[in-house]
């Protein structure tokens, strides 16, 4: 049974990206992996080395939201597992473990709506190209099997992404508007639809008109980005959003809270 279990997870991705209608990709493994461990849902990020990386797949607007706080609040399970290189299972986000680990994210995954995340670095020796993520609405470990399942689910969605980033980007401008979940249509290599495409790309577009406003490098102009959306209380797409259509302009001040909109 241990030794079939790679092939079963195998055929669950290709299942899944069946009924997508599309070639097989790292997504298909994350949204194949939430009924197969039992979770409520999950992402998938990918990225190389310490970047933040894009957002490939989200299966449920929780699992959006729980991505993007981990952005802005710069902590969480899945930025410790992509700096550790292991996994990070965070059975009970209400222990006291988990918010002293990360006092920000922690109550504010509670409050979207997640009790246990579980984050599986995407490496494949010293290559590493993401964070899949899978969080549950109730508290509770997973099982061994579970667990195994998970890592070869990762395992997976690691192969799915190298292999895909000599595949061209294929465009689908009519796929542009499903609701975001695990049955959008891709959009491009790895599977990311094409709103998760321009998400990132408003906050790169964001971060870049930032270091014009602020005179400071990306970096600096993107810590200020995360620091206006954490004081507001913002969600960091909104905010890029309303700063590239020049809604709202940053000052050089370093309060967040004195800058005004526009």
């Amino acid at each position: 049974m241990t030794d079939d279990r790679p092939a079963r997870v195998w055929n669950l991705v290709a299942a899944q990206a069946a009924r997508r209608g599309g070639p097989v990709s790292a997504a298909d493994a994350c949204a194949a992996a939430v009924a197969a461990v039992d979770v409520t849902g999950a992402w998938l990020i990918a990225a190389r080395g310490a970047e933040a990386g894009h957002l490939m797949r989200v299966t449920d607007q929780v699992s959006e939201l729980l991505a993007e706080l981990q952005l802005t609040l710069g902590e969480g399970p899945g930025p410790d597992a992509a700096a550790s290189g292991g996994p990070v299972l965070a059975s009970d986000l209400d222990e006291t473990e988990a918010v002293r680990r990360w006092p920000a994210f922690a109550p504010a995954a509670r409050r979207a709506g997640a009790a246990a995340i579980f984050a599986f670095p995407l490496q494949l020796g010293a290559i590493r190209t993401g964070v899949m993520s899978l969080y549950r609405a109730r508290s509770g470990p997973l099982s061994a099997f579970q667990l195994g399942d998970a890592l070869i689910f990762a395992d997976t969605a690691t192969q799915l992404l190298l292999d895909a980033q000599d595949q061209p980007v294929q465009d689908h401008p009519a796929q542009d508007q499903p609701a975001r979940t695990a049955g959008s249509a891709a959009a491009g290599p790895g599977g990311q639809p094409a709103y998760l495409t321009r998400h990132r790309a408003e906050i790169d577009q964001a971060t870049g008109m930032l270091t014009e406003q602020l005179d400071v490098g990306i970096a600096e102009a993107f810590i200020r980005l995360r620091a206006y959306a954490y004081a507001h209380d913002r969600r960091l797409s909104d905010l890029a959003r309303d700063i590239v259509a020049r809604r709202l302009r940053l000052s050089p001040d370093p309060d967040p809270r004195k800058d005004a909109q526009g």
